[in-house]
């Protein structure tokens, strides 16, 4: 049976809603938790503590190359955070986190309306500036304003986690409202190296509210994801 249908821009999309080929580019930063807290509480979930006192947050650019959302660019602040059933804490915790989306500028309108529509996703418009060479290096700017800007070196080939698509959460809240997206993603060509990216901040005020966790600074771990191939589930209003 086709699942649900939102109509966006005169366009029909049936759920799940597909992207069939992608690549991300990835910096995980570890973070005060109680400033990563103080950023997010307005979600109503809580950091997750994978030391004592620290929590991560990632920095991501995703390029969209074929789905149902068309081609654009995305750039995501994500927050780890437990699931509001768990106040699990350390390394195993991390792994088990979802994670709650604070920043998604991206770069076309029809991915803009179906983000906030149809998930709740805090999307606007944005500039964006890639280089996609070695090192790899993208900047993004909303009305001439740099959010950020990231310079990759190249990681260490990895084998994919595994053969199938892997089942995970994110959350996202808009309008008062915190919901639980639930997506699948399958991944191929897979590097990762410690540190290995270096950030770089502008006067937007996004900017400001990243350099109020401490960045920039050396991530822990960067990476990338040369395919990625993803659905997406309806939202649940979690509150």
């Amino acid at each position: 049976m086709p699942g649900a249908q939102h109509t966006i821009a005169g366009v029909v999309l049936t759920m799940p809603v597909r992207i069939r080929r992608a690549d991300v580019h990835t910096a995980m930063f570890s973070v005060p938790a109680e400033d990563a807290q103080t950023l997010i509480d307005y979600s109503g979930l809580r950091v997750c503590e994978f030391q004592p006192g620290r929590a991560v947050v990632t920095l991501m650019l995703a390029r969209y190359h074929d789905g149902d959302l068309g081609r654009y660019h995305e750039f995501g602040t994500c927050v780890m955070v437990n699931r509001p059933e768990s106040s699990a804490r350390g390394l195993k915790a991390l792994s088990e986190a979802a994670a709650f989306i604070h920043h998604l500028p991206v770069d076309q309108s029809f991915t803009l309306e179906a983000g906030r529509t149809i998930w709740g996703f805090p999307k606007i418009m944005a500039d964006f500036t890639v280089h996609d060479a070695n090192p790899f290096s993208f900047e993004v700017r909303e009305g001439g304003a740099l959010i950020a800007g990231v310079d990759f070196k190249r990681g260490v080939p990895v084998p994919s986690p595994r053969k199938g698509p892997r089942t995970l959460t994110t959350y996202a809240h808009a309008d008062g409202v915190t919901r639980e997206v639930p997506w699948e993603m399958k991944n191929s060509h897979v590097r990762f190296r410690p540190g290995g990216a270096q950030l770089r901040l502008g006067d937007h005020p996004y900017a400001k509210e990243l350099a109020s966790l401490g960045l920039p600074k050396r991530p822990m771990v960067s990476g990338s994801v040369g395919n990625v191939e993803m659905t997406f589930g309806d939202a649940h209003v979690l509150r």
